[in-house]
């Protein structure tokens, strides 16, 4: 699969209620993330994604701005899974609106 025919949804579209797959690494995901979303970082998507990704709904993907995000999203969409990344990952994220938290209750802020 080419990255252009790689499917994308802007952030500002991505629906509430979907499921987030943030592949960002610890540091960045500590300092802001999708409220809701689950965090496995790129280095570790092909140990984890069979047993924590949903086979049953949409798996939205998302990094800093989409370029390691559209990498997962191409090896998931090899693995049978329906994944979409999210063209300008966090930082479009926040740029929508779209709500960000911290850990530890801190001021949340993409790295």
């Amino acid at each position: 699969m080419f990255h252009a025919q790689l499917p994308q949804v802007d952030a500002a579209a991505v629906p509430a209620d979907a499921f987030l797959l943030d592949v960002r690494e610890h540091d960045e995901w500590a300092a802001g993330h999708a409220d809701g979303a689950l965090h496995i970082p790129m280095g570790e998507v092909v140990a984890r994604w069979s047993a924590e990704v949903p086979a049953d709904q949409r798996v939205h993907v998302m990094c800093r701005v989409g370029g390691r995000s559209a990498q997962v999203t191409q090896y998931l969409i090899a693995q049978g899974v329906d994944a979409i990344n999210i063209d300008g990952g966090m930082l479009g994220w926040e740029a929508a609106g779209r709500p960000v938290v911290a850990d530890g209750g801190a001021d949340a802020y993409v790295l």
